[in-house]
């Protein structure tokens, strides 16, 4: 364990010095895209940075656009990174995933043949929920913990999926964390971080920013190495409960307000940019044609999850987002799953688990059948939420 807490530490101490980077990110390798070379034009290349990586202008810091070429910046003291633009249609980038178009169609009842799944239930169950405050309880109620809800959910999509022919992985399968990692081990790399923010390392400080780094930044990156030298699916979906503010998780807040939203990898901002890790990441989601793939399998999810909770769309007021097509359910948005996922990735967001109409359907747990809930017979949330997933999921490979 000290040998550990160690090795972070000295890690944080060495990048700082050479390299912006996200805290626990690896100083990138920039020879990794040479693979994408001569693979995109430049006209694509900037409608992607413009339209949804990087709107606004965001890009232009760390970006040179030439004529043949872009020059990149990479670390301080080295030299830009040269990509070279396709003449013409380019040759096809080198990618683990398969797209829609060089699936297989599936046999007869079998509409995903072919196709590899990874569901990444979000977040932490059990204990390990309260750290993260995606955990509110009240009176003597079931306790609402995010973490053990998209579990349950995984785990009802798992054989659902692999009746319609998938193959199906989870990046976890039980409440606890994947990563070997513990807050008491990132203390020194928490104490850097604060620094990097300019906030005070006060001891209470290191210990809470110590924590979200272990839930945050080591468990998602963990889950990336799964996905991406593991699994190497041709998609993964990020599974996620939604939460308007509840202020004391044992008193909170419930509210009328339940909604929905989908998020895809985009909108970097020129602060997020002028990270090392983010910048190469983004380019690596840009160059490999992720968003290709992710906007219509989410604009068909987004469909049958819709019709089947009724739910509206949710509106970001302010934040960095953006719209990326007229669907109002959804949005781009940096978040740290997306980005490092080097394959499609869809984001869901549905339900408020601290709505009124949302809590009671959590108390009613999982059943077979329907309930009545406000005058309208409704199955189990969790079974409502993976059949509309599911059925999402058919509606775009049997689209072809």
């Amino acid at each position: 364990m000290r040998i550990l807490y160690a090795t972070i530490a000295l890690i944080a101490l060495c990048t700082v010095a050479d390299a912006r980077l996200s805290p626990l990110a690896p100083k990138p390798n920039w020879s990794r895209l040479d693979a994408f070379q001569e693979t995109i034009s430049k006209e694509d290349f900037v409608t992607l940075l413009d339209r949804v990586y990087a709107p606004g202008g965001a890009w232009r810091d760390s970006i040179s656009i030439r004529n043949n070429d872009a020059a990149i910046v990479t670390s301080p003291g080295e030299k830009p990174y040269i990509l070279k633009f396709a003449s013409g249609s380019g040759k096809r980038p080198p990618v683990y995933w398969k797209p829609r178009a060089a699936l297989p169609s599936g046999a007869p009842g079998k509409p995903l043949a072919g196709i590899k799944i990874a569901l990444d239930p979000g977040h932490l169950g059990g204990d390990w929920a309260k750290m993260e405050e995606r955990w509110f309880r009240i009176g003597n109620s079931t306790p609402v913990t995010e973490g053990d809800m998209t579990l349950r959910v995984a785990k009802l999509l798992v054989p659902r999926l692999k009746t319609l022919g998938a193959e199906v992985y989870l990046t976890r399968s039980k409440p606890g964390p994947v990563t070997s990692a513990r807050p008491s081990q990132l203390r020194g790399a928490a104490a850097d971080s604060l620094k990097q923010k300019g906030e005070a390392a006060t001891a209470q400080a290191v210990v809470k920013e110590s924590e979200r780094l272990f839930y945050r930044a080591s468990e998602i990156r963990r889950r990336a190495r799964i996905v991406n030298e593991s699994i190497r699916p041709d998609v993964v979906l990020c599974l996620h409960f939604n939460a308007e503010d509840w202020g004391n998780e044992r008193n909170p807040r419930l509210v009328n307000d339940n909604h929905l939203h989908f998020l895809i990898t985009g909108a970097l901002t020129q602060e997020e940019l002028s990270y090392d890790d983010q910048r190469f990441d983004m380019l690596v989601k840009l160059l490999n044609r992720s968003f290709a793939e992710e906007l219509p399998l989410t604009n068909a999810m987004s469909g049958t999850m819709a019709r089947a909770t009724g739910l509206p769309p949710f509106h970001y007021q302010g934040g960095s987002v953006v719209r990326v097509n007229d669907n109002p359910y959804v949005w781009g948005r940096n978040l740290l799953a997306n980005r490092l996922f080097t394959c499609p990735v869809v984001y869901i967001e549905p339900y408020v688990m601290n709505s009124r109409s949302t809590f009671a359907r959590i108390q009613a747990g999982d059943y077979d059948g329907r309930q009545d809930f406000g005058g309208v017979a409704r199955e189990s949330i969790y079974r409502e939420y993976a059949d509309s997933v599911a059925d999402g999921l058919v509606k775009y490979y049997t689209s072809r």
